[in-house]
């Protein structure tokens, strides 16, 4: 029997999913100064809970937010910019648009742009936007430049001409002439081979990006798999990218501007795998919480977004941070998790976030020296939390009533239930700020989809949230604490490839050259079982400057139609006109998923049924519910208390989703699966393996067939 391993490092929690013929799963504190501490830690424990030997395991995924801190924090190594004669201070000028509060500083500073402006260097040369050579390159000149990078110190240099996707010549010399003169094992990227499309200022900072995090991610990757090999665990370790794929360890090395949104990208899988057409998922961890909208079981997808920008709640502008152009999951993402520290400002005003107590020191009711409230510590005050432990973790009630009552009920003259209410309430308001941001914004309408909630907070919150938008169902599925390490065995060994070929006369010569690429990117066959490519490409109306991206046809009527009805589902207006090819794109994928038991059949350690491992009797608690007047005593059950033969005289919940057949009994129009239990009016708690589930008043919960909670709101 061979397993397979995800591996999800979180800012607080490290979830490890093992998958065989069951599903084990372990959630350890993150290690925050080398997260292979934690990894191998959990691996451990995880494989000792199922009674696996690490030579069983046949495969590694692990989604990491590595590149995307290295990028925050300013961690990257030094890197050293060349350019095109004359347009070296293009970086350093950059792009910066003032939002929020920046509006109004008098004494504004631009942050600082990726590459010091005396790291940054130019060569003569020239190429045209249709490949044509209008000066050669001058080798003498680029020796002189290469000598002087070598002189700094420097070893990892971004390589970024004029127009080279139209013709890489000159970018290839460059980059041969700057080995020669670095030291062995220094880094040169170049664009053409990163990401070869036009916007010369985008290019330039997705090729800077790579080099500065590509070195972090290599000697970080050859440490996991040399820590994994000390464990008993040979097996290769793939990477989740940004799109939702996965690719090896060599390449994300080599690649590493594509794992950018590697973490946020594996919650959005599992939404997108529980059977549903259109989704949007609410994934609530640690530090932060993350939406993405599914529409017809696919994940919207990016081929540009920014990093440590600023915006409105979870949006991110354009010009607020570095533009990466990769494709990426199209998420927002808020600064409100379990750890987000609640805090009273100067103005007497009570705050949630963006600051996160973490995993060191944590939330103060982990008993680790956190002194902080934090949205965890509240919701155990109101009595949604087990007050004994949080999953495998003990917590403890009276450091987190000593912290709510210090720094929030007694600045604020209030009691200490609503202080840790209002702190509950401000954390749902921002988180469904994100939401807002990817569906009104958008001009979607939310009410028309289910939610999906997972993460180790997300179901403890997702009703509520859900309640601001109308929408009627939440789903959580089975392993929902630990959904995201779950979504990487679900990744497909993928990679992306693009390049501008501005009036290509044969598109299918160009479709073919990226395939071939994409295929020697994996070690693959074109053609051999298994190996699919998908093609499209980014078109445009003519003379506009932005780009859809659309699914290829070879028939120009088609493909335009194809932008036409892209167009009108992005803009909300129907236009026609002539259209022109800007870009041309391919997704080579090899099937490698690894398949999740259907119903859960997790093992979380030994317990009292709370770890899903055992139905265990009826309890009850004191929880806060405004609409029952306060604190309420609530049933405390498991998923168990939730299976067994439905009663036919308690209606149950149809949801919003094609994929199980079943009748629909009192739900929206669209037909779903049937629920596989009785259902159970709120307000009740729902304890989960590695997760709580509250129920409010005037919802009610039942179990499907694969063993999700469904939450329905009375209508």
């Amino acid at each position: 029997m061979s397993y397979a391993i995800g591996v999800d490092v979180g800012g607080t929690f490290t979830d490890v999913v093992v998958s065989g013929r069951s599903v084990t799963v372990a959630k350890v504190l993150s290690t925050h100064d080398d997260p292979a501490d934690g990894i191998v830690t959990g691996v451990a424990l995880a494989l000792g809970r199922a009674g696996v030997h690490p030579g069983s395991v046949t495969r590694v995924v692990h989604a990491t937010t590595l590149a995307t801190n290295a990028v925050l924090e300013r961690k990257g190594v030094r890197v050293a910019y060349v350019t095109t004669r004359g347009f070296r201070s293009a970086v350093p000028l950059g792009r910066y648009a003032r939002v929020e509060e920046d509006r109004y500083d008098l004494r504004f500073d631009p942050p600082p742009p990726p590459v010091a402006p005396e790291d940054c260097f130019e060569v003569p040369e020239r190429v045209g936007p249709r490949g044509e050579t209008l000066e050669e390159l001058d080798e003498d000149a680029a020796r002189e430049v290469a000598a002087e990078i070598a002189g700094r110190g420097i070893t990892s240099v971004a390589v970024c001409l004029l127009h080279s996707y139209a013709d890489p010549r000159h970018e290839v010399r460059v980059a041969a002439i700057l080995r020669e003169a670095l030291p062995p094992g220094s880094t040169v990227v170049i664009s053409s081979e990163v990401w070869p499309e036009i916007r010369e200022y985008e290019r330039a900072t997705t090729t800077i990006m790579s080099a500065y995090v590509g070195p972090v991610m290599a000697r970080y990757l050859q440490r996991l798999r040399e820590r994994l090999h000390a464990a008993g665990v040979t097996a290769p370790v793939h990477v989740m990218e940004s799109g939702g794929g996965v690719m090896s360890a060599e390449l994300a090395a080599r690649r590493a501007v594509a794992t950018i949104e590697s973490g946020p990208a594996a919650g959005a899988l599992a939404a997108s795998l529980t059977g549903y057409r259109d989704i949007i998922s609410f994934d609530m961890g640690g530090t932060t919480a993350k939406t993405c909208v599914i529409r017809n079981g696919r994940p919207e997808i990016t081929h540009e977004f920014h990093v440590g920008g600023k915006g409105s709640f979870g949006g991110r502008r354009a010009g607020t941070g570095v533009p990466i152009k990769t494709p990426a999951i199209d998420l927002a993402e808020v600064g409100a998790g379990g750890g987000s520290i609640a805090w009273v400002d100067s103005a007497g005003a009570l705050r949630v976030g963006p600051r996160s107590a973490g995993s060191a020191p944590g939330p103060a009711c982990y008993g680790l020296g956190g002194g902080e409230p934090t949205v965890t510590d509240a919701d155990l005050v109101l009595g949604y939390l087990d007050p004994s432990s949080l999953g495998s973790l003990p917590i403890s009630h009276e450091p987190a009533e000593k912290a709510v009552d210090q720094r929030l009920a007694w600045p604020l003259g209030v009691s200490r239930a609503e202080a840790a209410h209002a702190v509950h309430e401000i954390a749902n308001a921002a988180m469904g700020s994100a939401v807002h941001v990817v569906t009104v914004q958008r001009g979607i309408d939310p009410r028309g989809f289910v939610m999906v909630a997972f993460g180790g907070a997300g179901p403890m919150h997702a009703a509520r949230v859900a309640e601001r938008f109308g929408i009627d169902t939440v789903v959580v599925p089975p392993h929902c604490g630990v959904a995201s390490a779950a979504g990487l065995l679900a990744g497909d060994l993928s990679t992306d490839r693009v390049l501008s070929r501005l009036g290509a006369g044969d598109p299918s010569a160009v479709f073919g050259e990226m395939a071939a690429g994409a295929a020697a990117d994996l070690g693959l066959e074109l053609g051999a079982p298994g190996v699919t490519v998908e093609r499209s490409a980014a078109v445009r109306f003519a003379g506009q400057a932005h780009d859809l991206t659309v699914p290829w046809s070879d028939s120009p009527d088609e493909l335009a139609n194809l932008f036409f009805a892209r167009y009108q589902q992005v803009y909300g207006i129907a236009q026609r006109g002539p259209i022109e090819i800007v870009s041309y794109r391919v997704r080579l994928t090899q099937r490698a998923a690894t398949p999740l038991p259907s119903k859960e059949d997790a093992t979380a350690g030994p317990g009292d049924g709370t770890d899903g491992s055992g139905g265990g009797g009826r309890r009850s608690r004191l929880a806060w519910f405004p609409e029952s007047g306060g604190f309420t005593s609530t049933p405390v059950l498991t998923r168990d208390h939730l299976r067994g033969p439905r009663s036919p005289a308690t209606p149950g919940p149809a949801v919003d989703g094609p994929a199980v057949d079943g009748p629909a009994v009192d739900g929206p129009a669209v037909d779903g699966p049937a629920v596989d239990g009785p259902a159970v009016d709120g307000p009740a708690i729902i304890e989960d393996a590695e997760a709580t589930i509250v129920v409010p008043p005037g919802w009610t919960a039942a179990l499907s067939p694969e063993g999700a909670v469904i939450l329905e709101r009375a209508r």
